[in-house]
C-alpha cells in the first residue's frame, strides 16, 4: 500500500511540475484572434469538459483583453475552470481579485458560492481516502472559509439560486466542524485536561447543534465536570443530555 501511495504521489508532483512550467507557454500558443472568437472556443472547450484547454485559452483573453466587453464574464468562466481542474490556487486568487474589482457586480453572489466551492474541495485528499484514513482532527480552516463564503450567499443573497445549495453545504460543513471540535475535546481528556476538553464540548453544544457529535461533546462534559468535582455543571449537563438522549447509558 505504501508503495502504491508513493508512486501515485511521485506521479501527481510529476504532472504538477509540468503544468506550472508550461503555463505561460500555453498561453502564449493560444492564436491571435478576436476576444468573441476565442471565447467561442473557450466555451466549447469548457461544454467538453476540457478544462486545461479552456483554462489555456481564457487566460490568454483575460491577458490579451483586460477591459474587453466580455472581460468580467470571462474571469467568471476561468474561476469556474479552475474549480473544475482542482487548481484551488489559481480560483481562489480570480475570486479574490474578482471580488475585490467588483464589489457590485450582479455575479457576485456566484464568485462566493465558487470560492467556497473550491475551498471546500480543498479538504478532500484523495491519499487519506485510498488509506481509509480518517482526519476528522486535521486543519479545518478551509472548511471555515468555506462555511462563511456559504454563509454570505445565504445571508446577503437568499434569492440567489445557488442559496439552497449553499445552505446544504453550510449544515455538511458544520458537521465536518464539529467532528474537528470532538477529536480535540477527546485528545485533550485522554491527557487529563479535563477544563480544556469540556470547553471544548460546551463549544460544540453552543455552535454545532443540532449535529450528531452534540451526544459524545455531552457525555465528555459530565465525564470531565466528574472528574473537576464540578457537580453543579454536570448535573446540569446531565439534564440537557437526558432530554436530547433518554437511551444515553450515562443517566441510567
Amino acid at each position: 500500500m505504501k508503495k502504491i501511495t508513493i508512486n501515485i504521489i511521485l506521479l501527481v508532483l510529476a504532472f504538477g511540475l509540468i503544468g506550472c512550467s508550461s503555463k505561460s507557454d500555453d498561453v502564449d500558443k493560444v492564436p491571435d484572434r478576436s476576444a468573441q472568437a476565442l471565447y467561442a472556443d473557450a466555451r466549447q472547450a469548457l461544454d467538453n469538459n476540457l478544462y486545461q484547454k479552456a483554462i489555456q485559452i481564457l487566460s490568454a483573453i483575460d491577458s490579451r483583453f483586460p477591459f474587453g466587453p466580455i472581460s468580467h464574464q470571462v474571469q467568471l468562466d476561468l474561476i469556474y475552470a479552475y474549480y473544475k481542474s482542482g487548481n484551488a490556487a489559481q480560483g481562489i486568487a480570480l475570486a479574490d481579485r474578482f471580488l475585490r474589482l467588483n464589489p457590485t457586480h450582479q455575479n457576485v453572489d456566484y464568485v462566493y458560492y465558487m470560492r467556497g466551492l473550491i475551498n471546500q474541495s480543498t479538504e478532500e485528499n484523495l491519499f487519506q481516502d485510498l488509506a481509509g484514513i480518517d482526519r476528522s482532527d486535521r486543519d479545518p480552516s478551509a472548511s471555515r472559509k468555506a462555511f462563511n463564503d456559504f454563509r454570505k450567499v445565504v445571508d446577503e443573497f437568499p434569492q440567489s439560486k445557488y442559496a439552497a445549495d449553499a445552505r446544504k453545504r453550510m449544515i455538511f460543513i458544520k458537521s465536518r466542524l464539529a467532528k474537528y471540535e470532538l477529536a480535540v475535546a477527546e485528545f485533550y481528556f485522554k491527557r487529563e485536561a479535563y477544563a480544556a476538553a469540556a470547553n471544548r464540548g460546551r463549544y460544540i453544544i453552543e455552535y454545532f447543534s443540532p449535529s450528531p457529535e452534540v451526544e459524545k461533546a455531552l457525555e465528555i462534559m459530565i465525564q470531565c465536570y466528574d472528574k473537576l468535582a464540578l457537580d453543579d455543571l454536570k448535573a446540569n449537563a446531565q439534564q440537557v443530555l437526558a432530554a436530547n438522549f433518554p437511551d444515553n447509558e450515562l443517566i441510567k
